[in-house]
């Protein structure tokens, strides 16, 4: 399965389990890239120390190449950055931010940027700030969303035709068919999140897991666009945020409800009234918590069988 994303990231299948806040620490990352796709190692919900600790602790775990997915959005990105440099990790995923600011400074230390876009104008931002590859993400996916709420069957065709650089698709891909159906859009790989957080690796609570495994189609939402958008599964959290928008809460309203480390709270203490719980529409597809080299293993046999019975039609 080489084509220019395994050759990008010197890896067997062209799949990115997503760096994602509280999920996705140095078990998933390493299990991963063991697995022969790219684990990403999630900065955003992590302390510049603890992200040196938990890259020193990938790199005893695997030889295989893994990156690091840096939410601009988040603070100490100047602390994070030089840490990723310090300790020689040669691949950076950004996202919600200006590529311009950090892709030269990173690619003049020899690293490899990937910049994850939510609309065909950010992707040829990315591609003039020069990143070497684009993630396009679909209002599907999980966590933090573009507002346009544009889908990943339309978004990929949209970027391909505008963008040189190689594209990967991420939102509402957990199983080989959706991957196979994303590359014939157009993308070179994808990126997963929502599958990796249901397996054993992940960091995520297992209160969390669970509620993942056990959603149906219509249990997420996406909300809060005032502040930056993010699809939540429904619970207490999201109705008071419902509650708040009926009586036309201002900006500084939704601010206070959401408070600090809501996210923390849901997702990885497993919060499940008061908590934050970032999760994509394909978890009403997610049934089962496995480790991650057997989900790897079961995308990569969907997605041949689905070419095999697409060659025969």
């Amino acid at each position: 399965m080489t084509n220019r994303i395994t050759e990008l990231f010197n890896i067997k299948y062209p799949i990115i389990q997503a760096g994602m806040v509280w999920n996705s620490g140095w078990r998933l990352a390493s299990a991963a890239s063991n697995s022969g796709i790219l684990g990403l190692l999630g900065a955003g919900s992590m302390y510049p120390e603890v992200l040196r600790e938990h890259i020193q602790k990938c790199k005893k775990a695997t030889d295989k190449p893994f990156g690091v997915n840096v939410p601009m959005l988040y603070p100490d990105i100047e602390k994070l950055m030089n840490i990723i440099v310090e300790e020689d990790v040669k691949i950076v995923f950004t996202s919600a931010g200006n590529p311009k600011t950090w892709t030269k400074w990173l690619q003049d230390k020899g690293v490899t940027v990937v910049h994850v876009v939510s609309s065909v104008k950010f992707a040829l931002k990315a591609e003039a700030a020069g990143v070497d590859a684009i993630v396009a993400e679909g209002f599907e996916a999980g966590g933090h969303n573009g507002r346009d709420e544009t889908t990943t069957l339309t978004l990929i065709p949209m970027v391909k035709e505008k963008i040189t650089v190689p594209l990967i698709a991420a939102g509402g891909i957990a199983n080989g068919s959706a991957m196979l159906a994303c590359m014939v859009l157009g993308a070179d790989g994808v990126q997963i999140g929502s599958r990796f957080v249901a397996s054993e690796e992940s960091s995520a609570h297992e209160a969390f897991k669970k509620i993942v495994i056990d959603a149906k189609e219509g249990d997420t939402q996406l909300t809060l666009k005032e502040l930056a958008p993010v699809r939540l599964i429904k619970n207490k959290f999201y109705d008071d945020v419902q509650e708040l928008y009926k009586k036309g809460a201002s900006v500084d309203e939704l601010k206070a409800l959401l408070g600090r480390a809501r996210a923390k709270k849901g997702m990885f203490e497993g919060d499940l009234v008061e908590g934050e719980l970032e999760i994509g529409q394909i978890a009403g597809l997610i049934h089962d918590i496995k480790p991650a080299a057997k989900i790897v293993e079961d995308i990569v046999k969907e997605f041949e069988l689905a070419k095999d019975n697409i060659c025969n039609l």
